[in-house]
């Protein structure tokens, strides 16, 4: 068959079913548009529909959103914006359409005339737009006036008021990677944010790690909103490049970032309608009464440090992973690191080749997938150099990422990872016969899947995969039993002789930290934020089909989750603002499916 075929019958099926769909919608008739989905088929939908990151599965789900949201959502305009195209049997189209307040994309796969899948999302609000493009302020007034305010002092009045003489609208408590973002996209829509951050700087939590810290996601996955990396960067950039990266992004931004500043308490007036936020600033005792509380604190939460019997009485170091200073203080001692996943890896390399004497202690199976492997396996079509010639920017990788509910993305994860496990069958060989424990994930899903799930268990492999294959690192496998002066005992009886432990234990839940500063009794109401609940190791059901409690409403009014990697952090962004930039405008925002709360930690 001709491509000039396939499109033209890719372009008549994609017409057909939007088509029908915009009529079925724009009559109201429920029965009519549920008939065009499958009998296994997916509704995800951003904000656009439910005021709320949602998927609805199947028929009778779908029924139930249309009933709820159809009238007041009022969709119309529904229009095919790319060309169509067919691969073995779905067809898939890219679509633009609007609500009552905003305009979203859309994005289908249509299989045998009816949907399997369905994207909807908000892309901005009606009267509200972001100032870009032709909207862009014009920066500078022309002409004379002799009350001219300039850009800088303007600036430093809003630097002065806000939080002390005039309250904002948001306040976002973490400023790393998440809570920069989501700061940005705010500044854009005008809605008045401070980002709370107890480190000096932006960019400083990731100056403080250890020092051969990496991203080991590629550049391409990793843009910020609104300025992208230079076409120079480095596909995977160093900690303190980014670090410097993100002080930069905060002044360009324009963003009231205020550093050195702790998050005290935080306390909700129902009545009111306002949080009561106590910060210390730089050692002043400042109260902030926004009406939006943000927790931007990453994917995870406190370090999950383990309480063995003997620590109090070991001689030497004891570390989290996330204090640890680098290798060069250990040149030639003896170091024990207790964990599998990424900061483990990271740091036993980098003490390897200080010349420390490194011992990992695997405690359970981990995950692992070399970099290579990942970006030609697992990222290329999406988040490369190859991409981007194809058309396929950020934006649009982003959303066909977001377009696979994560109910079936397991499917399309498994073919990825059954290559790289052939591919290179060598490398997970000489990994076993050393005595790591491997896996790909219950389903053998691989790495993403680990990471939605309970965002724990691998290791993208840069390098200190090969020193545990070769022995370079030891490695041991078992559980921890106690800390003796100068050893770690395993429960098998095998000592460890230490100088330094590291504890790469990972995190515990966000909702945790949250809990110091909200208190347990909201945290509780909120529960677990993270993890789908696909009854998977670390990831109890019942199942959610979404991130719990991430950018979206939770069971405590005008409380909010954020976080995530770059590429989330990015993406889901957009759609925090927005829901942010309606409530505060007053549009009627009736939340569908509201996240029930599931665990406490």
């Amino acid at each position: 068959m001709s491509q000039t075929l396939q499109r033209s019958e890719a372009r008549t099926t994609a017409e057909t079913w939007v088509s029908a769909f915009a009529d079925a919608l724009s009559a109201r008739d429920v029965d009519r548009v549920v008939a065009l989905f499958a009998e296994d088929s997916y509704w995800r939908d951003l904000v656009s529909f439910t005021w709320n990151i949602k998927t609805v599965e199947g028929r009778e789900q779908i029924a139930d959103l249309l009933n709820a949201t159809l009238e007041r959502t009022a969709p119309s305009n529904w229009e095919i914006t790319a060309e169509p195209a067919t691969a073995d049997g779905v067809t898939e189209a890219w679509l633009s359409f609007e609500t009552a307040t905003g305009r979203g994309t859309g994005h289908v796969r249509v299989v045998d005339g009816r949907a399997w899948t369905l994207l909807t999302t908000l892309d901005e609000l009606k009267g509200h737009e972001e100032p870009s493009g032709d909207r862009r302020p014009k920066g500078a007034e022309h002409g004379a006036n002799p009350d001219r305010v300039t850009w800088q002092e303007s600036r430093e009045a809003e630097a002065k008021e806000l939080g002390y003489t005039r309250q904002p609208e948001v306040v976002v408590i973490g400023g790393g990677q998440g809570g920069i973002a989501l700061g940005a996209r705010l500044r854009q829509l005008g809605v008045p944010t401070i980002i709370v951050e107890r480190n000096e700087k932006a960019g400083d939590s990731w100056r403080r790690r250890y020092k051969s810290l990496a991203l080991h996601d590629p550049v391409w996955y990793d843009h910020l909103p609104y300025i992208k990396f230079p076409e120079n960067w480095p596909v995977f950039a160093p900690k303190d490049k980014i670090g410097d990266w993100l002080e930069m992004y905060t002044k360009v931004m324009e963003l009231n970032y205020w550093g050195s500043t702790t998050a005290k308490s935080a306390t909700f007036d129902e009545a009111a309608g306002k949080w009561k936020v106590v910060v210390d600033r730089a050692g002043s005792e400042v109260t902030l009464e926004p009406t939006h509380l943000v927790i931007a604190l990453g994917v995870s939460g406190k370090p999950n440090v383990p309480s063995f019997p003997g620590a109090e009485t070991f001689q030497g170091e004891q570390q989290h992973s996330s204090e640890h200073p680098g290798p060069d203080a250990y040149v030639g001692k003896k170091v024990v690191v207790i964990g599998s996943n990424n900061s483990a890896f990271d740091i036993c390399g980098s003490l390897w080749e200080a010349g420390a004497d490194v011992t990992m202690v695997q405690r359970s199976s981990t995950h692992v997938i070399r970099s290579e492997m990942l970006m030609e396996h697992g990222l290329k079509p999406l988040y490369s150099e190859e991409a981007v010639a194809n058309g396929v920017d950020t934006r649009t990788a982003d959303l066909i990422f977001a377009s696979l509910p994560y109910k079936i993305m397991n499917q399309f994860q498994k073919p990825t990872y059954d290559t790289v496990r052939e591919v290179d069958a060598d490398y997970y060989d000489r990994l076993e016969k050393a005595g790591f424990d491997l896996d790909f994930g219950d389903d053998d899903s691989g790495l993403f899947m680990k990471y939605l799930r309970r965002g724990s268990g691998y290791y993208i492999d840069v390098g200190a995969g090969e020193l545990i294959a070769d022995g370079s690192v030891k490695l041991v496998r078992g559980q921890v039993q106690e800390l003796a002066e100068k050893e770690v005992v395993l429960s098998d009886g095998t000592r460890l002789e230490a100088d330094l432990v590291v504890y790469a234990t990972g995190y515990r839940s966000m909702n945790g930290l949250a809990a110091d500063i909200v208190g347990q009794e909201v945290a509780d109401k909120v529960g677990k934020v993270w993890g789908l609940g696909s009854d998977t190791t670390k990831d109890p059901g019942p199942w959610e089909g979404e991130q719990r409690n991430m950018w979206k409403p939770t069971q405590q009014q005008n409380l909010w989750f954020h976080g995530g990697n770059l590429h989330q952090s990015r993406h889901y962004s957009l759609y925090l603002a927005l829901q942010l930039k309606a409530r505060q405008e007053g549009i009627d925002t009736p939340v569908y499916a509201l996240q029930e709360s599931h665990h406490r930690a």
